[in-house]
């Protein structure tokens, strides 16, 4: 159902599912990702850094269980939160010896309140393996797989070191299917030498496969990336946020209503962000992106209805 706000989101759907406020908390779990540990490369994807959007807690030594019981706390106090979701964030969550992730799964699950999973991956990091173990915790928890796509050109895949094609998501996206498990997709706008008509594209495609969610994502510029060397040298220049927030609305236009938007933007770590200085501004650009849809009289899959 799209809500007041026009589109359908993470946060109504949740407290439609679980009747109160339900939030996720980032869970840094110290895996690595197949474009940085050697086996496609080592360089990572042109946009990422070494710490894979992550927020460095297993480095400094915390358990999944302490990462959560903090998550908790902080999330209670700030939003009244009453039941949690795991989010398994930096770099590639499926990617690691199974009896690893099940032993880091259900430390997850084990701990109070906690009433489901959201694992970040790749599409090339699933085996049936794993899907199984995931469909099994699915009889019991709220279980997603949010898969990295970011565009649906090989091209522009290609250009940001991705290691990996379109069709690759379409298939992970195939074995996932039908296994109880919640499939999200992870887009971002503004990719180098992305032109509006690829944006939309992308948003086409990903209307045709029948997933269940998807994750909006500025690109933006952090420190230690190719894509800094890039912008520094004056060959990449970010979006503007009027052009941003268009093709947002653009995008959820296209995209079916029943689907979950989870995110329609990023959260940058202030220290990190080298370009645009906006991205900091994320409830100003939300409320832009509700005020140009009541604009438009437009919502969340308006244009899909009407194909």
């Amino acid at each position: 159902m799209v809500a007041q706000n026009r589109y359908n989101d993470f946060n109504s759907y949740l407290r439609n599912m679980f009747g109160c406020r339900v939030q996720k908390i980032t869970v840094d779990a110290g895996l690595t990702c197949p474009n940085r540990d050697g086996t496609l490369s080592t360089d990572g994807c042109i946009y990422c850094n070494s710490r894979g959007s992550g927020t460095g807690a297993h480095a400094r030594g915390l358990s999944v269980t302490q990462q959560l019981i903090n998550g908790k706390d902080a999330l209670a106090r700030r939003y009244k939160a009453k039941k949690f979701i795991a989010y398994f964030q930096s770099f590639s969550n499926t990617y690691a010896p199974l009896p690893a992730l099940q032993s880091l799964y259900a430390e997850a699950l084990n701990v109070d309140d906690v009433v489901g999973l959201s694992i970040g991956t790749r599409p090339d990091c699933v085996d049936d393996a794993v899907l199984n173990l995931l469909q099994d915790y699915a009889r019991h928890y709220l279980i997603w797989i949010e898969y990295g796509l970011q565009s649906a050109s090989d091209a522009t895949l290609t250009y940001i070191n991705r290691g990996h094609d379109v069709q690759c998501l379409k298939d992970a996206v195939e074995k996932t299917r039908n296994r109880g498990i919640k499939i999200c997709a992870h887009v971002i706008l503004g990719l180098p030498h992305e032109t509006r008509q690829d944006m939309l594209h992308t948003a086409e495609m990903i209307a045709t496969l029948g997933i269940d969610g998807v994750k909006l994502h500025l690109l933006y510029v952090i420190k230690g990336t190719a894509l800094e060397t890039l912008y520094r040298q004056g060959d990449f220049k970010c979006l503007e946020q009027s052009a941003y927030v268009d093709l947002v609305c653009d995008f959820l236009e296209r995209i079916p209503s029943e689907v979950v938007i989870q995110r329609l933007t990023g959260d940058p770590h202030p220290a990190e962000l080298v370009a645009p200085d906006w991205a900091l501004n994320k409830s100003e650009t939300l409320e832009l992106i509700r005020q140009t849809l009541k604009k438009r009289d437009s919502h969340q899959g308006i244009l899909f209805n009407r194909r």
